[in-house]
């Protein structure tokens, strides 16, 4: 190959490994909710529930088909010397009827309200079963970004520990340290690739969960997350204000009023449904083949069935009761998780302060003593495996601290249905 040709090839090939890393999502959050909004069939549903919940508004406040009726009088011609016959134009006479149905004034307006209240709710129900979906995939990202910074972390120590294995035997073969602190430290080493195996393991899981809640294939390829999501400043995480907007966007509070609505007017609809509906006809009557005579006509349903009335009326009144009593339940729900989720991530904030802060550096310093004495012969391995420990268990507590935090906020953004 001329050197030309193979640096072309090198440098397509150099972009389509490029192409093909940027085509792998992952690395953000944004991105992944991006997809899930796309093409999650979940959310999907629910789309579509209330897109056909408010398809069902404009049909619930129109009039009724109005219906035609066809009579023929004299089909067997008595009387006259003609044959019988069913042609409009060969019997005695033919009477056609329109009839139009009315319901009684104001009904009809009922029932177009309650349906878009209930459009409301589906629509509600909608934004809820997205903020679920949205949290949970927060979630899973800040536990892989976890898992993986787990992972990285474990291989360092491992990297550690060999050296300090190392370190061990040098002094062995020198006599100035037991056999026994090799064998400890292989001991350590072997202890850290199992709980690697397992790191690993649960970060394939994790995956696997992001897959299925972004309905992609199992295995399909992910970026590894590239960062956590930074958290809101303080003046933004005031329980007041966020009540308030607990109040004002949650989508089941929303859902619940919504349903209060549709069962108020329910109710409405069944008080007037004491008053009785009407039907309007018209009726052309034809002989042979001239129309003659015109009738009109009025109808109206009798509202005798008073006592299941009174019962329709009774479980109308109970229902909006009982919507207006699950929004309340909602609400102290709603705001009891707030107040929990907020109290839990102040506390993560805290203790990744203190884990970063105080007990990360004296950890990193009792190390660096340690192995200063068991250089020296001043301190044993058991000790310097005892600090280095202290140091990768700081940083752990970092790592579940960090994501402690993801997880609340991704609770609170769903509570109060926007992001922070």
């Amino acid at each position: 190959m001329k050197p030309a040709t193979y640096g072309l090839a090198l440098v397509l090939l150099f972009f389509a490994l490029v192409a093909r890393a940027e085509s792998v999502p992952g690395a953000s959050v944004e991105e992944l909710l991006a997809i899930a909004r796309q093409q999650s069939p979940e959310f999907a549903a629910l789309r579509l529930d209330a897109e056909a919940a408010a398809e069902r508004v404009q049909p619930a406040g129109a009039l009724a088909d109005p219906t035609l009726r066809m009579e023929l009088q004299n089909v067997t011609n008595s009387g006259t010397d003609a044959a019988p016959s069913v042609l409009p134009d060969r019997v005695g006479s033919t009477k056609y009827t329109l009839i139009q149905p009315l319901p009684f004034w104001g009904k009809r307006d009922l029932k177009h309200d309650a349906a878009a209240a209930e459009a409301d709710a589906a629509r509600g129900r909608t934004s809820l079963g997205w903020n679920d979906l949205a949290a949970r995939i927060k979630t899973v990202f800040a536990q892989g970004y976890a898992l993986a910074r787990q992972v990285a972390l474990t291989r360092e120590v491992m990297d550690l520990v060999e050296r300090l294995e190392s370190v061990s035997r040098a002094r062995y073969a020198g006599g100035l340290a037991p056999q026994a602190d090799a064998v400890r430290a292989r001991v350590e080493r072997t202890s850290l690739q199992t709980e690697l195996v397992q790191l690993e393991t649960e970060h394939h899981h994790a995956m696997l969960r992001m897959n299925a809640l972004l309905a992609r294939p199992r295995e399909a390829p992910l970026a590894a997350p590239q960062s956590l999501r930074p958290l809101p400043p303080a003046a933004r995480l005031d329980i007041s204000a966020l009540e308030a907007r607990l109040r004002e966007r949650n989508p089941q509070l929303f859902a619940d009023a919504a349903a209060v609505r549709a069962a108020e007017k329910n109710r409405d609809l069944a008080y007037r449904n004491r008053y009785p509906d009407f039907a309007l006809g018209i009726s052309p009557i034809q002989t042979r083949r001239r129309v003659n005579e015109w009738e009109l006509m009025v109808e109206v349903n009798i509202p005798l069935q008073q006592e299941s009335r009174r019962s329709q009326e009774r479980e109308a009144e109970r229902m909006v009761e009982a919507a207006g009593a699950r929004r309340e339940a909602s609400a102290n729900r709603l705001l009891d998780e707030l107040g929990e989720n907020l109290a839990a991530l102040e506390t993560a904030q805290r203790l990744e302060k203190l884990a970063r802060a105080d007990f990360l550096p004296q950890a990193e310093l009792a190390f660096q003593s340690a192995l200063a004495g068991y250089e020296n012969g001043r301190v044993d391995f058991a000790t310097l495996l005892d600090a280095q420990r202290q140091i990768r268990n700081a940083k752990l507590n970092v790592i579940k601290a960090q994501t402690e935090q993801q997880a609340r906020l991704a609770d609170i953004e769903r509570l109060i249905g926007e992001d922070l």
